[in-house]
């Protein structure tokens, strides 16, 4: 479904900086990959490549056997599914204005819209009739993000492009996102590029991951043999993070677990609770 050949990206007025250096990589169709690295890696700049946001310098990127250098870069656009960090909503527009908005371009009826629109929402987990008269900034940063998924599939694309999508948000949010974009992807039957530098969110969610460093593609590998058969040592050290990490807590817990019962946090005072806890909706920008 997507393939990259030979690809590279340089940057700099001498163009001697190189972002992407002879990526190459082939997503099959209905697969997530999972492309991971430390900032600077080029993560970002080879996924853009894939819907033209940024053209390569060399190599050939075909999308569905198509070369993407063949067609209109927004016209292109209009058949990917993009999702970036903070969603990026348009805060003038409401929820339906956001979701509609390809659709709308593509001149789509008001009533196929409409429709659409409150089936999207119902699959990212958001009641229309509660959600899509709302504004971004009535909604958290998960509902934000939410409505940003159902953006990016409004036009039924088979290709989703996911930047570092839950990067910004707190750590139950997350997991939930995570887990909902699993089941979004096996739904609809996607071809996924997730861009993450989480190695955990990569090795959990991802049919395979692709390690990057430095512009340069280092493994290409499914989770169990990119933990098991590291192919150097910059990927090995990745996994040393996630297995200390993971050490830890199994440390931590069991000292917990040791501890005596009159070592355990004291009950929570009533005075720490929380002021609002009543669930009424927030008025517009006042965002619980």
């Amino acid at each position: 479904m997507i393939d990259l050949v030979d690809v590279s990206k340089r940057y700099g007025r001498d163009g001697t900086a190189w972002a992407v250096q002879h990526a190459s990589l082939a997503v099959a169709e209905g697969e997530l990959v999972a492309l991971l690295g430390e900032s600077g890696s080029g993560k970002t700049t080879l996924l853009k490549m894939v819907n033209r946001l940024i053209d390569p310098d060399a190599g050939c990127i075909r999308v569905a056997g198509r070369d993407v250098r063949t067609e209109d870069p927004v016209a292109l656009r209009r058949t990917i599914g993009y999702v970036i960090q903070q969603a990026g909503l348009l805060p003038h527009h409401s929820v339906a204005d956001n979701v509609a908005m390809v659709p709308r371009l593509l001149g789509w009826s008001r009533g196929e819209i409409d429709r659409r629109v409150d089936e999207l929402l119902e699959l990212v987990g958001l009641a229309p009739a509660a959600y899509r008269a709302r504004f971004p900034d009535q909604l958290s940063g998960g509902q934000r993000q939410r409505v940003g998924v159902a953006r990016a599939l409004a036009a039924r694309p088979r290709v989703l492009l996911l930047d570092e999508p839950f990067g910004a948000l707190d750590p139950i949010t997350r997991v939930g996102l995570q887990g909902e974009l699993a089941r979004i992807h096996r739904e609809l039957r996607l071809t996924t590029i997730l861009v993450t530098h989480d190695m955990v969110e990569a090795l959990t969610l991802a049919d395979r991951v692709v390690v990057m460093c430095a512009g340069e593609v280092r493994q290409i590998a499914t989770p169990h043999a990119l933990l098991t058969a590291p192919a150097d040592d910059y990927v090995a050290r990745l996994v040393d993070v996630v297995r200390a990490q993971s050490g830890q807590l199994q440390a931590l817990a069991a000292r917990a677990a040791d501890a005596p019962a009159d070592a355990a946090d004291p009950p929570a005072r009533a005075a720490d609770a929380p002021a609002d806890v009543t669930g009424a909706p927030a008025e517009r920008g006042d965002v619980r």
